[in-house]
């Protein structure tokens, strides 16, 4: 198979589709005979994943992997930033905590020399490895005031000596301005690199768009690779909260309705992929005291800050909602912090979330939360509850719990143990991915009083199946011998 130059996939703007497109790729290379890898020079998410070998990436950059048909690695993303309040986040280098720092900090205190050598050696390790190597930047690739810190957009793509290609969401409008816009202010050796121009989620008749762009390669010298229609039949993990809006749904009567607690620092959120797809339920997500009331099923998700996030939902009427549920025997689950807010405490003596200090759970659970300065970032293949079927999961959390008497809710063949079970509708656990597995689906549905009957849900096949179907979709609307042409060395 010959050699092909790596290929970035950039945008005018967040959320128009850079993540999904990138991963559609990788599935093209691999179905075409090709050995492609993602790469992400720098992540801001609070979905994130763990390596085979334990370590921690942004989320998208393990789904694109995974379209790639290869175990994802800290050499796709090797800077990820997790916002742990609106001017805060923890910069996870190669996979590894290396602090906390002030948006100011990281953004203007220097032109990124050093972080950006790590970026490169990362590259040029996949490179090494892989062909192609398939990249994705962030946000806009033209901003101005960051253009000197720029790490993860055409600075790495001068580097790679990438083909660029343009994506632009044209159902948000502005389509014109935001791409010539956005190609104008590239200084002459970046444009070069802009192979083309991607349009994405147009909704209606496409043939309506053929004089636009005709009109957008007239002004900016740049061909249109394709438009991509607007999809709601292709299922592929969002990259973050960003697509939470999207997701909203209210109470349904004649279903088993599932309150996701809709929290402000909410992490993972892509643990409840899986349940989304079951028409068994109807899942929403809240914090309205009143909604959460009415659910059958009440589920604390991940947190990047448990304690504030703890103190909101004090302030705000949904823990005393949360705890009277409890008390009337409906389903409550934790996951992840959602696991450290169901117990009596949690204490922070190192100040790993802002000021030390501790402070009351929501005294469901009978266990104790010490948060830690060394994050737990692992695999996890384990048996849920009694079942005798091996169900695969994964840890990301900075924390300790530990119960007066323990009563675990999984055993891992290591003859570990995991999370908390108090009886059949109440449980905490670590483990992130643990709805992606029917059997666990299926008796937590059994416990939540209401009939359901018990069904097997391949998610893995599912998501292949999806990968495939955003392959073909990508196929049929852009020129894809174009893109491979632009591609030769």
């Amino acid at each position: 198979m010959k050699q092909l130059r790596p290929v970035m996939f950039v945008g005018t703007a967040s959320d128009v589709g850079k993540s999904v497109i990138t991963a559609g790729f990788c599935r093209i290379f691999k179905q075409d005979g090709y050995a492609p890898a993602p790469f992400k020079a720098q992540n801001m998410s609070l979905n994130s994943y763990a390596t085979p070998d334990g370590l921690e990436i942004g989320r998208a950059q393990a789904v694109q992997a995974e379209a790639a048909g290869v175990p994802c690695h800290t050499d796709m993303n090797p800077v990820l930033l997790k916002p742990t309040s609106d001017r805060n986040a923890q910069l996870v280098l190669h996979g590894k905590p290396a602090g906390n720092q002030s948006a100011w900090e990281y953004f203007m205190e220097d032109d990124k020399r050093a972080l950006f050598d790590e970026v490169k050696g990362a590259f040029n390790r996949l490179s090494q490895r892989f062909n192609p190597v398939v990249m994705e930047g962030a946000g806009s690739i033209s901003e101005l005031n960051l253009r000197a810190k720029d790490i993860t957009n055409m600075r790495i793509a001068l580097h790679a000596g990438a083909a660029v290609y343009l994506i632009a969401d044209i159902d948000r409008g502005g389509i014109f301005g935001s791409v010539y816009g956005t190609i104008a202010l590239l200084p002459p050796e970046e444009k070069a690199l802009i192979k083309g121009i991607i349009i994405n989620k147009f909704r209606g008749d496409i043939r309506l768009f053929e004089d636009g762009r005709a009109m957008l390669e007239s002004i900016t010298g740049v061909p249109v690779t394709g438009v991509l229609p607007y999809y709601h039949d292709i299922h592929i993990e969002e990259e973050d909260a960003v697509s939470l809006p999207l997701k909203q749904k209210r109470f349904a009567a004649g279903q088993i309705n599932i309150a996701i607690v809709l929290l402000r620092h909410m992490s993972n959120f892509t643990d409840f992929n899986a349940l989304e797809k079951d028409e068994r339920v109807n899942i929403f997500y809240t914090d309205n005291p009143a909604e959460l009331a009415a659910a059958d099923i009440i589920i604390l998700p991940g947190s990047k800050n448990t304690i504030a996030d703890l103190v909101s939902i004090r302030n705000n009427g949904t823990a005393a909602a949360i705890t009277e549920a409890y008390k009337r025997n409906k389903a409550v689950i934790g996951i992840c912090g959602g696991y450290q807010m169901m117990g009596q405490q949690v204490a922070d003596p190192h100040g790993v979330e802002g000021v030390a200090g501790s402070i009351p759970g929501l005294g469901i659970l009978p266990v104790s939360t010490v948060l830690t300065k060394e994050k737990v970032t692992r695999q996890r293949s384990f048996y849920y509850r009694d079942q005798q079927k091996v169900c695969e999961g994964y840890e990301i959390h900075m924390g300790d719990t530990t119960a007066t008497i323990p009563s675990p809710l999984n055993t891992f063949p290591d003859d570990g143990t995991d999370g908390y079970f108090l009886r059949a509708n109440c449980w905490g656990t670590y483990l992130h991915g643990i709805l992606d597995n029917d059997t666990v689906i299926n008796d937590l549905l059994a416990h939540c009083g209401k009939p359901a009957v018990a069904k097997e849900f391949d998610y893995r096949r599912f998501k292949e199946e999806q990968y495939n179907k955003l392959a073909t979709h990508i196929r049929e609307h852009l020129d894809i011998p174009a893109v491979y042409k632009a591609l030769e060395l």
